[in-house]
């Protein structure tokens, strides 16, 4: 059950360049009966493999950006335990309300994007590394808080504000969330929000996912992609919000 977990989450993330959080923290909550806070810790960690697996399969395609990889992981490296003790602090479901709240908005952007960026192309250098910095911070934060790679703002970042080709901003997001998501998976673990049992069967299934996604994600247009991925934020931010409340 956790190496087809693994498989699944790594097929997922390979394939939008995102960590694949959002497919195993629901299955491993329901699928092995983890915790909340667990399933996210555990997850992190996982998703440093889903990170580096991924990184070298966009990188053989040549779609990764390592200067913005490295502006967005300068400043989440930071704010990601911040995230994770937050994560701890607050009541789950109105963080996942507000987490969904976010996706949606996003997955509009994207499917809207050639309409409201129509001069990002023209950002570089000093302000788009600015941008980027920034945009880090955001990440970080989420990542640990949620125990998801930081894709899901990472992408946008570079493709809404920046002017980024989807390809290369999944690419350079998965190179990213490798030190994001070894920050923020410490401090889960210094929480005891690590299941260190099921990490073996996680990470073989991941590293072989990933891979998979990897190579199928190169095969589709541009286009393509940034409505696959819209499509699939707005999904995880509709289920985020129906998060049942819990009386505190």
């Amino acid at each position: 059950m956790i190496l087809i977990i693994g498989l699944m989450a790594g097929i997922f993330g390979g394939f939008v360049g995102v960590g694949g959080g959002v497919v195993m923290i629901p299955f491993m909550v329901k699928g092995i009966k983890l915790s909340q806070h667990k399933a996210h810790g555990t997850s992190l960690v996982a998703l440093v493999f889903t990170g580096i697996a991924g990184a070298i399969t966009y990188a053989i395609a040549g779609t990764v950006d390592i200067v913005a990889s490295a502006s967005l992981a300068a400043t989440a490296i930071f704010t990601a335990p911040f995230g994770a003790h937050f994560a701890n602090s607050l009541p789950e479901w109105k963080l996942k309300r507000s987490f969904g709240g976010f996706l949606l908005l996003v997955a509009i952007l994207l499917i809207f994007k050639p309409y409201v960026t129509p001069h990002a192309s023209h950002i570089s250098g000093w302000e788009k590394i600015l941008i980027l910095l920034l945009s880090g911070v955001f990440t970080g934060f989420i990542s640990g808080m949620m125990g998801v790679g930081g894709a899901t703002i990472m992408i946008p970042a570079m493709v809404l504000l920046v002017g980024m080709g989807q390809h290369i901003a999944q690419g350079s997001s998965l190179l990213a969330m490798v030190p994001v998501g070894a920050a923020g998976a410490y401090a889960h673990y210094k929480l005891g929000n690590v299941e260190t049992k099921c990490l073996p069967g996680l990470i073989a299934g991941i590293v072989v996912g990933t891979f998979l996604g990897g190579t199928l994600a190169s095969i589709l247009s541009d286009d393509a992609l940034r409505f696959v991925f819209a499509i699939i934020l707005f999904w995880t931010g509709m289920n985020y919000l129906r998060s049942p409340a819990q009386k505190e």
